[in-house]
């Protein structure tokens, strides 16, 4: 893993526990916003990828004005409709926001666009777990409190199972996979362009967060890869929630990680193995390349573990 997406993954964490709650640790090393700059890179079309600090944003630039997916944090809203202009495609405004999920790495930016203009859409769940807070976590070492979110920063419109917006000749179509990063989760193709954005049902960083407390799962996780990947052209173009531009080769990869990690972490437990039995024995070791500063080899255990027994933590306050 680059020392760049490291870094990233790093203020991911600390900018949600930042702007939802965790505020001690977050004020210790809070990345300085006026140095951080936001990278516009053309994926096919009128289809931009833009990365700065936290997700990765997809965009849909043209005479229709602009589409994004997910939005970074709050103090970088500025910074982002800078790099869209000056892009030089369009001088029409973000008309619409797609959250892929409600983590403050992805959904920071939802009041500043919303107070210029945008209209946020989202899954369900989204705007639920952003209204109510509560815990997010792997169940077990990864713990942040969620406060809730302001009036601005909930979505406008959700939707149960899928969403299309027709905007710039594409029919961009959120569609929702449950249970697998959060219970909110939905991935986003853009068919004309070829593309599709994972949120962080894929990511690029390594083992991933999956947030057991918030409704995910390692199952979910699999289900939606599988489902997904089915659903796409061979070249389709990816973008992932953290990382760099990727193929389905990247996918496939990912998701065999996730089957044969949790095939051993369920055949420990099969094998009446406790949690710590399974950290000492080391028995993700054969996956050390996965291992990353942001999820180790012990908090991938705990994840797979309390995802594949169902144990959610008992921080867990959201339904």
């Amino acid at each position: 893993m680059s020392s760049k997406l490291r870094t990233s993954m790093v203020y991911a964490m600390i900018g949600v526990a930042l702007l939802c709650g965790q505020a001690p640790v977050a004020q210790e090393r809070t990345p300085d916003w006026s140095k951080v700059q936001i990278k516009a890179t053309k994926v096919s079309g009128n289809i931009y990828m833009l990365e700065g600090q936290g997700g990765n944003i997809a965009a849909s630039v043209g005479e229709d004005g602009i589409v994004i997916v997910d939005d970074q944090f709050a103090p970088l809203a500025e910074k982002i409709q800078a790099a869209l202009k000056e892009l030089k495609i369009t001088d029409k405004p973000v008309r619409f926001v797609i959250n892929t999920h409600y983590h403050g790495d992805h959904s920071g930016g939802n009041a500043p666009f919303s107070n210029a203009g945008s209209t946020v859409i989202a899954q369900d769940n989204v705007r639920k777990r952003l209204e109510t807070g509560g815990i997010a976590g792997n169940g077990g070492s990864m713990k942040i409190e969620n406060k809730p979110a302001e009036k601005a920063a909930l979505p406008i419109i959700t939707f149960e199972h899928d969403v299309t917006v027709h905007l710039n000749g594409e029919d961009i179509r959120a569609l929702h996979f449950p249970s697998g990063h959060t219970d909110g989760d939905s991935i986003i193709f853009f068919p004309k362009n070829n593309i599709v954005h994972m949120g962080d049902d894929f990511v690029r960083y390594g083992f991933p967060f999956i947030d057991v407390a918030s409704g995910g799962s390692v199952q979910g996780m699999i289900d939606a890869m599988e489902k997904a990947t089915a659903q796409l052209p061979a070249d389709v173009k990816v973008i992932p929630g953290h990382g760099a531009l990727s193929n389905l080769d990247d996918v496939r990869a990912f998701t065999k990680m996730l089957k044969e990690t949790s095939s051993t972490v369920q055949k420990a437990i099969d094998g009446h193995k406790t949690l710590d039995q399974m950290k000492q024995e080391k028995i993700l070791a054969p996956w050390e390349k996965w291992k990353n500063g942001f999820v180790n080899e012990d908090a991938f255990i705990e994840t797979l573990y309390n995802s594949l027994t169902g144990h959610k933590g008992e921080f867990m306050k959201h339904n």
